[in-house]
């Protein structure tokens, strides 16, 4: 019997499994810079103020301020601003609001991101299967397409985020109160995927699109990765398989 007869449920990460960042963040704070008639700021500057802004605001706010109400923009804007900020770059208000409306309106759309062509193929056919199909991430709001998907749990809408046990037995909740050992999770990250999923009891796979060095050691550790959405579809059907 194949790994997808025992299964009801599969849920889904986003980034990183079903679609990725598109160039690099210094690309469109440059191209909001730009639009308003300012030089480009320096990308690995940007890169690391961001880096360490966006860690303050997860530990200050964290799930987006699902907890105190925060505006999606207002958590955003403070991001974005300390960005800068880390950066050296110090915009008095009215550039600055220029700057943000214009990074703030990009990421909103589908330009920074591109959609891995096996992604919408995998998710239509494990819905031919009659398998419920769940999106499990760390995201602030609800993807504006859930076509593809029956139910999404998302960090900044419940207030608990990955690697939070409690984001997955919400999944479950949300797939029918479903047992654990008949749903399956894929991931691309060892701690906020595999791990608490297993720890839930649900059945757990990673995807090694990028060949980290890291991929090594989750197999080590006995999780079974694969390199993309084709091979777990064969790996689903294939007869005799445990995860």
């Amino acid at each position: 019997m194949s790994i997808l007869a025992k299964l009801r449920c599969i849920t889904v990460d986003v980034t990183g499994t079903l679609m990725a960042y598109k160039g690099e963040l210094g690309d469109y704070y440059c191209m909001a810079a730009k639009a308003i008639g300012l030089p480009c700021p320096d990308y690995k500057r940007v890169h690391d103020g961001f880096k360490l802004a966006y860690t303050d605001m997860v530990k200050k706010h964290p799930c987006f301020g699902h907890a105190e109400k925060m505006p999606n923009i207002v958590w955003w804007k403070s991001c974005v601003r300390n960005s800068f900020v880390k950066a050296g770059y110090d915009f008095d208000e009215e550039t600055f609001e220029k700057i943000f409306r214009r990074i703030y309106s990009t990421f909103g759309s589908s330009a920074p991101y591109t959609v891995f062509p096996d992604s919408q193929p995998f998710l239509r056919w494990l819905r031919t299967q009659g398998v419920t199909v769940g999106i499990v991430s760390n995201a602030e709001y609800r993807y504006p397409d859930g076509s593809e998907w029956d139910f999404g749990v998302f960090s900044g809408l419940e207030g608990v985020e990955k690697p939070d046990p409690k984001i997955y037995k919400i999944a479950l909740e949300r797939a029918g109160n479903v047992a654990p050992e008949e749903v399956l999770h894929i991931g691309d990250s060892m701690r906020k995927d595999y791990v608490p999923a297993k720890s839930v009891g649900m059945h757990a796979l990673l995807l090694d699109r990028f060949k980290t060095p890291d991929a090594e050691n989750w197999k080590k550790s006995g999780a079974t990765v694969l390199p993309d959405l084709v091979a777990a579809r064969e790996w689903l059907t294939s007869e005799h398989l445990t995860c």
